[in-house]
């Protein structure tokens, strides 16, 4: 079951799901609007390695917006910090944005219940687009869990700024085998 727009706005205000900042014309029929944070992260190197840490370089969207480029993967953050311990969160990007070319959280966009922060989201343009921190780049919709529940509790909890990938954490000791 999805929650509505104004059952989003109910739990926003119950504590059922946590929207900080919350604002009430960024709710939708059944989703709410998230806005773009003002960071950027790159990767540095040409080739990235699952089992390593992998260098990044930070950049601050200016007034005049940032011009995101053609294959580049930038790593951005919702400016909300979202979470709930009873409904899953699903993000997708909004469909103004991508009538503009820009793919936003498509490998993703499921939450786990008990994660509260701000989103990683992964922005990759189709053409060279300016894009603005604080615009609304994505959609967060609520789903009711059926089940027992056990909260999230991985290395991206509490999350604010974007985040590299940490799947190196999860493979630290692992070997390749000889096929």
């Amino acid at each position: 079951m999805i929650l509505t727009g104004p059952e989003i706005t109910a739990a926003a205000e119950d504590g059922r799901l946590r929207i900080t900042p919350f604002a009430p014309d960024q709710v939708n029929p059944n989703s709410y609007n998230v806005r773009l944070g003002p960071t950027l992260l790159t990767y540095t190197t040409d080739v990235l390695d699952a089992h390593q840490r992998n260098p990044t370089a930070e950049s601050v969207i200016g007034p005049d917006g940032y011009v995101l480029q053609p294959g580049q993967l930038y790593l951005g953050h919702t400016l909300e910090q979202v979470g709930s311990d009873l409904f899953v969160p699903l993000l997708f990007g909004r469909s103004s944005v991508g009538r503009l070319g820009l793919f936003v959280e498509i490998t993703a966009p499921i939450g786990d219940i008990g994660f509260h922060g701000q989103w990683t989201l992964m922005l990759t343009p189709i053409r060279p687009l300016r894009v603005y921190a604080g615009m609304r780049i994505g959609q967060i919709m609520f789903f009711a869990s059926t089940g027992p529940i056990t909260p999230y509790g991985g290395k991206y909890q509490a999350s604010t700024g974007p985040q590299p990938s940490a799947y190196w954490r999860d493979v630290t000791g692992f070997r390749a085998v000889a096929s």
